[in-house]
């Protein structure tokens, strides 16, 4: 059976592949994966007025992961988000205060989505209950995200945009055009009108950071949580499941080849191919559970 090796990831301990009957592991997912709940050809039920449908594009790509964020989630799957491109673009405070980030190297990104027409991507979709998640004196169906939910994501713009359940070989026709919660780019100037200066001051100023969202070159993902993606893309299905063509591989794969630097080039796949060292570098101690996928 065929396997593409994209890197050899310092050693041949493991290998991050591409296209196979078979597979083997990427550095740091030696253990089993959990399997996605419910599979994208079933009709997830209605979200509800009570339940809010969230999409996951990055670390949110797995069951696991996704569940240390949102422990009650149901019905988790996967769909793709339309006209929206995936990119490893600003920094996030999140990782200085973590001490995970370098910025020696400038390895400190985040991803975000951002608007892009004609664009789309792979993300998980599930269903949470509107526990804090929405202000409560939004009208109507408009979403307004809660006090709660903007501090959880303070440098996005959190709102809704369309999805379409992921096709697969038993599905056929066209897809339902749906709407879903997602955390997308946003400005330095809405942060700071949203939070203040002197927020801003203490979570980027004060560790070097001049600009969130006003990054055009230079600035690579944070090799912890780029890590951490992969895995998550790679253990949406379980490890006895997984192939190519099922929903492992097309999420995998997808997160190699819809996620760009910043530069909107380089996809998450030539920069791996460029850098496999990604792949060996763990998270600390106190870290390893929640960023290892």
């Amino acid at each position: 059976m065929k396997i593409n090796i994209i890197a050899s990831l310092l050693s041949s301990v493991a290998v991050i592949v591409t296209g196979f009957s078979s597979h083997t592991l990427p550095i740091g997912l030696n253990r089993k994966t959990t399997p996605i709940s419910r599979m994208a050809t079933e009709d997830a039920d209605d979200a509800g007025d009570d339940h809010i449908t969230i999409l996951g594009f990055g670390s949110l790509l797995s069951e696991k992961s996704s569940r240390t964020t949102f422990p009650t989630l149901k019905n988790f799957r996967l769909g793709r988000v339309l006209d929206h491109r995936r990119t490893f673009a600003h920094p996030a405070s999140i990782f200085f205060q973590r001490n995970i980030a370098n910025l020696e190297t400038l390895e400190i990104s985040s991803l975000s989505v951002e608007y892009k027409e004609g664009c789309s991507m792979v993300c998980s979709v599930f269903e949470v209950p509107n526990e804090g998640l929405s202000a409560a004196d939004a009208p109507g169906d408009t979403f307004i995200p809660s006090q709660k939910f903007l501090e959880r994501e303070e440098e996005f713009e959190i709102t809704r945009v369309r999805y379409e359940e992921l096709a697969t070989s038993s599905t056929s026709g066209k897809q339902e055009i749906k709407e879903g919660v997602i955390c997308r780019r946003s400005t330095d100037e809405a942060y700071i009108a949203r939070w203040g200066q002197e927020r801003f001051q203490k979570n980027y100023l004060d560790y070097g950071i001049k600009t969130i969202w006003g990054w055009t070159e230079g600035i690579r993902p944070c090799s912890v949580y780029l890590r951490h993606c992969i895995l998550a893309a790679w253990s949406c299905d379980s490890e006895e499941k997984w192939s190519k063509d099922g929903i492992g591989g097309i999420c995998y794969n997808s997160f190699l080849d819809d996620s760009y630097l910043v530069d909107r080039v380089t996809t998450i796949r030539e920069y791996i191919d460029q850098y496999p060292e990604v792949m060996k570098t763990e998270p600390p101690d106190n870290l390893k559970e929640r960023y290892s996928g």
